[in-house]
């Protein structure tokens, strides 16, 4: 139950978060306290270092989600998930999705990338497409320090952007522990109703 109150207290700080007004993406190193907040993010996109993550379904449709760094005006670097787009008919002909040039305000809100996944082949990596995001890793491969979040773009910035945005809300496990919870106060019923039965009965 413990676990359970948890999680819905969780909840509500992710509501509250996501009623939040829009603010500058803040400086700070406590990132977890900022994650579903609105926020806006200045600069110009790194397009050079644009990736696409493999393998991302939207209404049961394969396709990719479109990571490109964002150098805002204080000369931080913040990746941007600008959207989801559909693969192509063949595998080798990848979406053409360049991001806008020059400046912009990127609307979105802070997100944080999974701190571990399963990868099931040791080929994760081909050119610009990526299987999982490790911020590290993609570091690495790049040379840009990026900041240990992500910003989940809800708005288009230019007219013909038909990337898809329609980003979850998170799944925090509630549904599932009221479930369990159901059915162990079912089973504790359960026991007690055959005690009070084979404890009370009357013999023949």
């Amino acid at each position: 139950h413990d676990r359970m109150r948890q999680k819905l207290a969780l909840r509500a700080q992710v509501d509250a978060a996501a009623r939040q007004a829009p603010v500058p993406l803040p400086v700070t190193t406590d990132w977890s306290a900022w994650r579903y907040r609105p926020v806006r993010a200045s600069g110009t996109f790194d397009a050079a270092h644009q990736v696409l993550l493999d393998n991302r379904l939207y209404q049961g449709r394969a396709g990719y989600h479109v990571l490109t760094p964002l150098v805002t005006a204080d000369r931080r670097t913040v990746l941007v998930d600008r959207g989801w787009v559909a693969a192509g008919v063949v595998r080798s002909e990848l979406p053409r999705v360049p991001p806008p040039a020059g400046a912009v305000t990127v609307a979105g809100r802070i997100n944080q990338p999974p701190p571990s996944f399963l990868e099931l082949a040791q080929d994760t990596v081909r050119g610009a497409v990526w299987q999982n995001l490790d911020l590290g890793r993609y570091s690495a491969a790049t040379g840009l320090t990026v900041l240990p979040v992500i910003v989940e773009q809800t708005a288009p910035l230019a007219p013909g952007d038909t990337l898809v945005r329609e980003w979850p809300a998170p799944d925090l496990g509630v549904e599932k522990h009221m479930i369990y919870m159901v059915q162990w106060f079912a089973f504790a019923a359960l026991a007690a109703g055959l005690w009070v039965y084979f404890t009370f009965r009357r013999k023949p």
